[in-house]
């Protein structure tokens, strides 16, 4: 390593990873006094930060077979191109984060052609889901895996992967003291309204698949809970088709779209009727109770459920290891499940007491209140450039 200027070269393929790096290296930069160089490929928030990326990150940023294959000849273009800046230019350290599909081809190829460049993994594969066997083969070029959850390092130690865990980027969106106490007074809810937050994904696909049974499952709750009010957060490409939709649902529904209006609904938040995924994380480290579905095409749905590893496709039950949050997927997603499942969380009830209680317990495991997580990275990566050899 340069003792004086370390060089530290950073991969990120989709938004999620460019706002990854970009706070790692602001924390990094903080932890240096500044005395640190970047390299590397990365969006908005990475260049702000000072990297000047080898190509444009939007030239990697795709998804699925069908963006894919077009577009294959130009993506393996450029993981030759990533590949050969990192040999070329011989950073002190290399860190790949998330988009494993690019990131970790990249890993693979430098860590053959140039195997004194440690390599640091941001953000785990879901390996533990569905692909363990990938696990081990991580360990013949990863030096050190940064973990999102805080499961995740004894997984990889059963398969001789280094592992830190730094905290889920979720920890940074817990909404603030006061501010859902601001969201019901702008929306007129009274503070002692029940507030169903409900969430039926960001992708249209699901939002398709679930709106019209989270239609049902809310006039089956409003049936049975008095003065039940409605908030449903949206992601503007999918605004249209949700507002179409919801215009016959038995109560009015507040539709928010930005992000701070929507870490305010999840502090005014009674409970949440969710889409799975990464929300009922967030879910759980806003405190709000909540039951959360799936439904997908029937094939995909049978061939997905099959090849899971894991009891749980809930990151709150899975940190937990236990079953605290009720899931209902596929043919178990019905309105009248749902409904029977929820209604229990919008009232005063032992239900509701126990599902705060282990969202308290959830909050104390991730760490929410301790050293941002883009810090905790940050000391995971400067203990290795520490280790290596001038």
């Amino acid at each position: 390593m340069n003792a004086a200027i370390p060089h530290i070269m950073l991969v990120a393929g989709e938004p999620s990873g460019d706002a990854l790096g970009g706070e790692l290296m602001a924390a990094l930069k903080d932890m240096t006094g500044g005395r640190v160089r970047f390299s590397g490929v990365g969006g908005a928030q990475m260049t702000a930060e000072g990297i000047a990326s080898i190509f444009p990150m939007t030239d990697i940023s795709v998804m699925g077979p069908r963006e894919i294959v077009p577009r294959l000849p130009s993506i393996l273009n450029r993981i030759r191109q990533t590949v050969n800046h990192a040999v070329t230019e011989k950073p002190d350290i290399l860190i790949v984060i998330d988009s494993p599909e690019f990131t970790h081809l990249v890993a693979r190829r430098v860590a053959r052609r140039a195997p004194s460049i440690p390599i640091v993994d941001y953000v785990l594969p879901s390996v533990w889901a569905w692909r363990r066997g990938r696990a081990r083969a991580m360990k013949k070029y990863i030096r050190r895996v940064l973990a999102l959850l805080p499961f995740e390092p004894a997984f990889l130690r059963t398969v001789g992967v280094d592992c830190v865990y730094v905290g889920h980027p979720a920890i940074d969106r817990v909404p603030e003291a006061g501010a859902g106490g601001r969201f019901r007074a702008t929306h007129g809810i009274p503070p002692d309204a029940p507030l169903l937050l409900v969430l039926p994904g960001s992708r249209l696909n699901e939002v398709k698949h679930l709106i019209g049974i989270f239609g049902e499952t809310v006039r089956r709750a409003a049936a049975a809970t008095p003065d039940l009010r409605v908030v449903l957060p949206v992601v503007p490409h999918v605004r249209a088709h949700v507002e179409a939709a919801v215009a016959n649902w038995p109560v009015d529904v507040a539709i928010v779209e930005e992000e701070i209006e929507k870490r305010a609904a999840f502090d005014a938040a009674t409970a949440a009727l969710a889409a799975s995924g990464t929300v009922s994380l967030e879910l759980g480290l806003a405190r709000v109770p909540m039951v959360v579905a799936y439904r997908a095409e029937a094939v995909v749905g049978w061939f997905a459920l099959r090849i899971l590893k894991i009891p749980s496709v809930v990151l709150v039950n899975l940190i937990l290891d236990r079953p605290s949050v009720r899931e209902y997927l596929q043919f178990r997603c019905t309105p009248e499940a749902l409904a029977e499942g929820l209604t229990p969380l919008l009232q005063d009830t032992p239900e509701r007491a126990r599902a705060l209680a282990d969202l308290d317990e959830l909050r104390e495991r991730i760490g929410v209140g301790g050293e941002p997580p883009s810090r905790r990275a940050a000391r995971a990566v400067l203990e290795i450039l520490e280790a290596s050899p001038a």
